[in-house]
């Protein structure tokens, strides 16, 4: 099955599967989801993921969610940069999520990161979504 926007579909799965209250979600693996996965485990809003292999020899990812007394830790999870609407920042104009207490994650040219990494590393690129 070829997905047009796979980033798109796995922050959907994540905001289905806490909605469902999911301890964990499955979906297939890519060296760009796996980048974006790293910046969430980072920033502390997942506890972590690994690739499994499946019976058909495809790899899944299998991401643990975080939860704080029973409340998921993202509570907003948005594309911003799309297939259709790319949409690209200089590090000076880069918004700031909800004060700072939220992250955005860009792919620049020094990989996937997050705003504030991206800040002190002074590089700018494509918002690909933020999270709260």
């Amino acid at each position: 099955m070829s997905l047009s926007d796979p980033l798109g579909d796995m922050l959907t799965r994540i905001r289905n599967a806490q909605i469902r209250k999911k301890d964990y979600v499955h979906m297939p693996a890519s060296r760009f989801r796996a980048n974006v996965l790293e910046v969430l485990e980072r920033e502390g809003f997942i506890r972590g993921f690994k690739k499994v292999e499946l019976e058909n020899h495809k790899k899944n990812f299998e991401i643990e969610l975080k939860y704080i007394d029973g409340e998921p830790v993202i509570k907003e999870i948005s594309r911003i940069s799309t297939p259709g609407r790319r949409v690209y920042s200089k590090i000076n104009d880069l918004p700031r999520n909800f004060d700072g207490l939220g992250i955005s994650i860009l792919s620049t040219s020094k990989g996937v990161l997050s705003d504030s990494e991206a800040r002190s590393e002074n590089v700018g690129g494509e918002i690909l979504c933020k999270v709260f």
